[in-house]
């Protein structure tokens, strides 16, 4: 099956533009896009797109999409994609969310998973698994970015970005992602002190994808993540940080297959 071009445009959903592109033909497969969006042009992307409509969903604050004040959390951002759900009234839907996607992802599937069919997480943020002092996830606001670097990828090279060779608007969104992620993820850090009693509510078929040298959110933390998942899958991906969709696509592709096997039939 032919893949048509991308078309991008906002949807309106609780009076907030939100920026959504669709990809492809076949199956709904929505898309909920890490912090940075680097899966939007990545190679693993273009491959579910020959078999499923890809649909990314970017949140507010990011890419083109508007972000009022009243948009302070999580929580809201999972309510604002149901309604857009309910506006396309897609049926069957594979929810696949990376990073600050995949916690977006599971605040979602907590409160309605009426139309989804299988969720899969990529490294996702959003729950508290230690004691009060110990540190979870990785203070990416205050540590020095080359630090942040190191921990983020598996192969420094894969997340070199020459920002001196961008466009001044493609640099302007990159800003705006920054500092959307910093206004909704600052307090409480990285994560919703709710979700992680919530996530027993999850009654769709789930894997939880990590990269095995993700020095961000560690795979440890992955496991007790998908341990609050009833029935949850756990899949560790070699020579991987915390993108294991951009380093590794193809053992990425190979780890999800099963769910997509079901989800093309």
């Amino acid at each position: 099956m032919t893949s048509r071009p991308a078309q991008s445009r906002t949807i309106t959903s609780g009076g907030v533009a939100i920026d959504i592109e669709r990809r492809g033909r076949g199956p709904a497969l929505v898309m909920l896009p890490g912090e940075e969006d680097l899966e939007s042009g990545a190679e693993f992307l273009g491959e579910l797109a020959q078999r499923f409509e890809v649909i990314i969903l970017r949140p507010p604050g990011f890419g083109a999409s508007e972000r009022p004040d009243w948009v302070t959390c999580m929580d809201d951002v999972a309510y604002l994609y149901l309604d857009i759900l309910d506006q396309l009234d897609l049926h069957d839907v594979t929810l696949l969310g990376c990073s600050l996607g995949g916690w977006i992802a599971a605040e979602l599937a907590t409160k309605d998973d009426a139309r989804l069919a299988r969720l899969i997480l990529v490294d996702p943020y959003g729950i508290k698994v230690g004691g009060p002092t110990d540190r979870d996830i990785a203070d990416l606001f205050l540590l020095d970015p080359d630090e942040v670097e190191r921990l983020r990828w598996y192969d420094l090279q894969r997340g070199k970005r020459d920002y001196l060779a961008m466009p001044e608007d493609e640099l302007t969104i990159i800003a705006r992602n920054r500092e959307s992620f910093a206004r909704l993820c600052w307090e409480p850090f990285m994560h919703n002190p709710k979700l992680a009693h919530r996530l027993h509510r999850i009654a769709v078929p789930t894997l939880v994808v990590w990269g095995a040298h993700d020095g961000i959110v560690s795979p440890a933390y992955g496991r007790a993540y998908a341990g609050l998942i009833p029935g949850a899958q756990f899949v560790e991906i070699p020579a991987a940080g915390h993108y294991p969709q951009i380093e590794q696509p193809a053992a990425f592709l190979s780890a999800i297959a099963p769910s997509l096997e079901v989800a093309h039939a």
